[in-house]
C-alpha cells in the first residue's frame, strides 16, 4: 500500500470487475456471493512497499519483506506476492504449509508464534527458516535443538553449534496500546514476547545473547490496526536501542538483523490510501536513523496493509423489506465473512457500495437502510443505518476493503458455505460483449465450498460415532 496508485484507479477496476462478474455469470441468483481480488492492485502494493524501504536504506542492506500469511491465507496470493519480491511470515504449521505450497523458500520465511511446539521448532531449524523465540521457555527448547545440530566452521568456531536458521528473541517494548486493545501487542501485559520493562528482563535478554552466539536477530511488533505511526516508531526505536546495547555489551556485532514487524494501519473510511509505506519509512528514518545505515539487515511483516484495499465481497440482495420504517436489504454476506464487523462494528466498520442488477454502480438518492446478512441472529448486519442508493431485490451490496481478514477467515455460522474467490485484471481492447473498451479476466483462487465439503468437515463420514458408545 503506498502512494503510487490513486484510489480512483482501484474504484474503476472494481466497478469493471463487478459488472463483468455478473456478465460472465460468476455472480447471480445461483452464485449469490463471491470475493474479488484486484491483482494489479496487489502488485502495486508490493512494489510500493519495496520502493519505500529501498528509498531510506543504505545500498546493499539485506531487506526481507515477509507477508503476514494470517492476513490472507490463500496459496495463489502467497505465490503472487512471492513473485513480486515478498516472502512469508507464518505462525502455525498450516501457514507454513501454505507458504511452502506457494513456493516461498525457507530463506524468505519467518516463523512467529507464541505457542510453537517442539515439532514446529525442529522442522523450522531443519529447513533453515528464521525463528523468533517468544519467551524464555521457548529459548530453552531451542537450546536443546541447536545443541543437537552439526558443529563446524560455517556458523561459528569449531565445536560450536551453528543453526542454518537465523534465530532471535521477540521483545515487548511495552510502549502502550492503540485504539483497538485486541490488536495492541506492546502493552504492559501483552501476551507476546519478553516484556522489556519487567524487573530483570532487560538484563536477562542481554545475558541470553551473551551466552548464545547463535542468537543474531531481535524482533518486536507494536500492533496493527488502531496503532498510530508515532507509537509504532517508538516501539522500533526501543528495540533498536536494545540491539545496540546488546552488541556493545557482548563486544561484537552479534545482532545483525532487526525484525520490525508490520502493522501499518488501513484507512477503511474512504478509497484514499493513508498512511502509505513511503510515509512510514520516512518517519522511521527520521526517528531511528541508525536502523537504515547498513549495519543491520531488516525484516518487515506487513499483512493487512498489502491486501485490504484490493479485496471486495459482493453479495446479491435476496430480499428487500422494511422494519420500523427502515429499509433492510437481506444479502448473502454477513457474519460468516465479516465476523469482526458484525461483533465489533465500532472497531471494524465497513464501507458498502451499491450495484444494480447488472453490476453497475447504482444511482439515485441516498436512503438510510440496513445491510443484513443471512445468519439467524438479529445482529448479523454488515452495516446499520447506512445512507446508500436504495438496494432492491436482485441488486448487489459490495463490502469494500475486505482483502485481508475477511473472506479468507470464514466463520461457519449456520454452516454457511465459504464463497468462491476470484482474482481479476482489466484487459484493454474488448469487453464481455465484444464491443471494444475494457474487459476483465478472472482466475479462480478458491472454489466456492460445496455442501458435500461442509458435511465432510462436520463428521459426515462418522454419523454413528456417538450412537455406538
Amino acid at each position: 500500500m503506498g502512494g503510487g496508485e490513486s484510489g480512483s484507479d482501484r474504484v474503476a477496476r472494481r466497478d469493471d470487475a463487478v459488472r463483468a462478474a455478473v456478465a460472465h455469470g460468476l455472480l447471480g441468483p445461483e452464485a449469490p456471493i463471491i470475493a474479488l481480488l484486484d491483482v494489479p492492485g496487489i502488485k502495486a502494493s508490493a512494489a510500493e512497499l519495496r520502493a519505500a524501504f529501498d528509498a531510506v536504506t543504505a545500498p546493499g542492506t539485506p531487506v526481507l519483506h515477509a507477508f503476514a500469511v494470517k492476513a490472507t491465507p490463500l496459496v495463489p496470493v502467497l505465490r503472487l506476492l512471492h513473485e513480486h519480491g515478498i516472502g512469508a511470515e507464518v505462525a502455525s504449521p498450516g501457514e507454513l504449509a501454505l507458504a511452502r505450497a506457494a513456493g516461498v523458500p525457507p530463506s524468505e520465511t519467518v516463523l512467529d508464534s507464541p505457542a510453537k511446539t517442539i515439532t514446529e521448532l525442529r522442522e523450522a531449524l531443519a529447513l533453515g527458516i528464521a525463528v523468533n523465540a517468544d519467551n524464555p521457555q521457548e529459548l530453552d527448547r531451542l537450546n536443546g535443538l541447536v545443541g543437537d545440530l552439526p558443529h563446524g566452521p560455517n556458523g561459528g568456531p569449531a565445536g560450536s553449534p551453528h543453526p542454518r536458521s537465523p534465530i532471535g528473541i521477540r521483545v515487548n517494548p511495552q510502549v502502550g496500546g492503540g485504539s483497538i486493545e485486541a490488536l495492541s501487542t506492546a502493552t504492559a501485559t501483552s501476551k507476546f514476547g519478553v516484556a522489556l520493562r519487567d524487573e530483570g528482563a532487560r538484563e536477562w535478554i542481554v545475558q541470553a545473547y551473551a551466552d548464545r552466539p547463535w542468537l543474531t536477530r531481535l524482533h518486536a511488533h507494536t500492533g496493527s490496526q488502531g496503532i498510530p505511526l508515532s507509537l509504532m516508531a517508538r516501539g522500533i526505536a526501543e528495540t533498536y536501542a536494545l540491539a545496540e546495547e546488546i552488541n556493545r555489551r557482548v563486544g561484537r556485532q552479534q545482532i545483525d538483523t532487526l525484525d520490525i514487524g508490520g502493522g501499518l494501519p488501513v484507512n477503511f473510511g474512504s478509497d484514499v490510501t493513508t498512511p502509505t509505506y513511503a510515509q512510514y519509512a520516512r518517519l522511521l528514518a527520521e526517528a531511528v536513523p541508525g536502523l537504515f545505515d547498513g549495519r543491520y539487515g531488516l525484516v518487515t511483516e506487513f499483512g493487512r496493509s498489502l491486501l485490504a484495499k484490493h479485496g471486495t465481497v459482493v453479495a446479491r440482495v435476496e430480499y428487500a423489506k422494511s422494519a420500523g420504517g427502515r429499509p433492510v436489504a437481506v444479502t448473502h454476506a454477513g457474519v460468516q465473512i465479516a465476523t469482526r464487523t458484525v461483533y465489533a462494528p465500532g472497531s471494524w466498520p465497513l464501507r458498502i457500495a451499491a450495484y444494480d442488477t447488472e453490476g453497475r454502480p447504482k444511482a439515485g438518492p441516498d436512503v438510510v437502510q440496513d445491510i443484513a446478512g443471512p445468519a439467524c441472529f438479529a445482529g448479523d448486519l454488515l452495516a446499520e443505518g447506512r445512507a446508500l442508493p436504495l438496494l432492491e431485490q436482485g441488486d448487489y451490496a459490495a463490502a469494500l476493503d475486505t482483502g485481508a481478514y475477511y473472506f479468507a477467515h470464514h466463520y461457519a455460522y449456520n454452516s454457511l458455505a465459504r464463497p468462491g474467490v476470484y482474482g481479476f485484471a482489466s484487459v484493454e481492447g474488448g469487453n464481455a460483449n465484444g464491443n471494444g473498451g475494457t474487459d476483465v479476466r478472472f482466475a479462480v483462487v478458491r472454489e466456492q465450498q460445496g455442501v458435500e465439503e461442509i458435511v465432510a468437515e462436520s463428521g459426515g463420514a462418522r454419523p454413528t460415532a456417538l450412537t455406538a458408545l
